[in-house]
């Protein structure tokens, strides 16, 4: 999505070169001619991913308006410019929450550089916040990504299920994001900052499902040389993640449903049971009544599952939301990757919008991670997504081959015309290769002393070197010079 930057500032004349500049970058620019329209713009809800504020305007100057946004909780990055560049200013504003300033006027490639490093700021940011919350298991409803209408009823319905303790199940595709929604039930209730432990149950081999999900004792079993303690103790007073739980096993299942109406496990080989306080929440990307209908799922375990059921959308369900999907990844990869892509053009947005996505919100986020780490343009364009668009990049012109580069044969075509004297100073051989520098400069002496007439001090000056050193290269190189004309 193109990129908007708030222009403050009451001269219109700098707010319309600004613009200029930011357009032809590829930027979206709005406009407030002092701080209190700034703030009526932000209020309002208007797009504004950075802010270009002035320090001195008429109403509400920049220092005040940069300590209103900030009280307001406004987070977008601030660059703030000033005509008398004071220090005094400048780190008043950088105090206040400011990223960077310029002195007016600044180069275009000055404003633009600010801009792209205010961003890749933001997104750095954005991203740490983001796994500092995964990290403390505070993962919340309003960090989903997405406000289709398929995506609100998951966020509302996922938001009442959190206040309570009962058990969720959450179905839907493969791939479509159903380990966040666990984590932002987690997240959202009174468990958050406690453990949560995912378990990915068609993950782990028949003989040791038991064994990882409750523990064992050692000496239990062949192997066992250890005491482990399981999932279910690990998730103790948090939340345990069963990410396809339609592959557990019949006999495991016969323990997991006495884990959850009991609220205790037993440990392979232990003689007593173990009480622990986990809250589960399960899913599965296959249809569990109809698992139960085959014999190849126990009943009263779907029902004790299924208590509060949550269906994530697939992607083609709310492809409103493809966008912002593109936005976030966008910013996750340029973190991971040290990119700088703005986001994806108009164009390929529409591309990818129209796509169906059978590998839903996971093939998505492979398909922009290939395209940020070969993108090379400022925005992802349709030739970034081949296997989508159907459009192949365009082939890179080859570039002619040359004997030499442009700029030596440019001066060796200015020497011939003469335009360094009668005697002009050869820069390449007769086979249009460089001429070493020994010869070059045996040459250029030799051209010097013939324009100056064997006036050694003045040679000297004119080459910028001493006269001694002079007369070490003219007896060296084996130059003529006339003793009469050099004295």
């Amino acid at each position: 999505m193109t990129k908007t930057v708030l222009v403050v500032d009451d001269d219109p004349t700098q707010r319309r070169l600004i613009q200029a500049v930011l357009e032809r970058e590829g930027f979206a620019v709005c406009h407030a001619e002092n701080g209190d329209a700034a703030m009526a713009h932000l209020a309002a809800g208007a797009p504004a991913d950075v802010i270009l504020l002035d320090l001195v305007m008429p109403g509400l100057p920049g220092q005040e308006a940069l300590k209103e946004m900030r009280a307001r909780g406004y987070a977008q990055p601030v660059i703030v410019l000033t005509a008398s560049g004071g220090v005094d200013t400048v780190v008043k504003a950088m105090q206040a929450g400011a990223t960077d300033f310029f002195i007016k006027p600044a180069s275009p490639e000055r404003i633009t550089v600010s801009i792209r490093n205010a961003l890749s700021m933001g997104d750095l940011k954005g991203e740490v916040d983001r796994l500092n919350k995964r990290v403390s298991g505070r993962t919340t409803f309003s960090d989903l990504i997405g406000t289709s209408p398929a995506m609100t009823m998951v966020k509302r319905i996922g938001e009442r299920a959190a206040k309570s303790a009962i058990p969720v199940l959450i179905t839907g595709e493969s791939g479509v994001g159903k380990e966040l929604i666990a984590r932002a039930v987690h997240g959202s209730s009174d468990r958050a900052g406690k453990p949560f432990v995912a378990v990915n149950c068609g993950a782990i081999p028949e003989n040791l499902v038991e064994s990882i999900l409750f523990g064992h004792e050692k000496g239990s079993f062949t192997g066992a040389s250890d005491k482990h303690s399981g999932k279910f103790k690990e998730a103790d007073g948090g939340t345990l993640f069963l990410d396809e739980v339609g592959e557990l096993p019949l006999d495991v299942q016969v323990k997991l449903l006495r884990a959850l109406q009991e609220g205790e496990i037993d440990p392979i080989g232990s003689k007593r049971s173990v009480k622990v306080d986990v809250r589960i929440v399960s899913a599965t990307n296959r249809d569990l009544s109809a698992a139960v209908a085959q014999g190849l799922f126990r009943e009263d375990l779907y029902y004790r599952l299924n208590v509060f059921p949550v269906e994530a959308p697939s992607l083609r369900e709310r492809r409103e939301d493809i966008p912002a999907l593109v936005e976030a990844f966008v910013r996750r990869f340029n973190v991971e990757e040290g990119k700088r892509v703005v986001g994806a053009s108009p164009e390929t947005l529409q591309i990818l919008c129209a796509f169906d996505w059978p590998g839903n919100v996971r093939q998505l986020e492979n398909a922009v991670y290939r395209a940020i780490v070969l993108a090379d343009a400022p925005y992802l364009q349709p030739y970034d997504f081949p296997a989508i668009s159907g459009v192949v990049a365009p082939p890179l012109e080859p570039s002619p081959i040359e004997p030499l580069p442009v700029m030596i044969q440019a001066a060796a075509a200015h020497a011939e015309t003469g335009a360094l004297g009668e005697a002009p100073v050869r820069i390449l051989d007769g086979h249009g290769h460089l001429r070493t520098l020994e010869e070059i400069e045996r040459d250029l002496i030799q051209h010097a002393i013939e324009v100056y007439a064997g006036h050694m001090s003045e040679v000297a000056r004119r080459l910028g070197i001493g006269r001694s050193t002079l007369y070490r290269k003219v007896r060296e190189q084996g130059i003529d010079v006339d003793v009469k004309e050099a004295s």
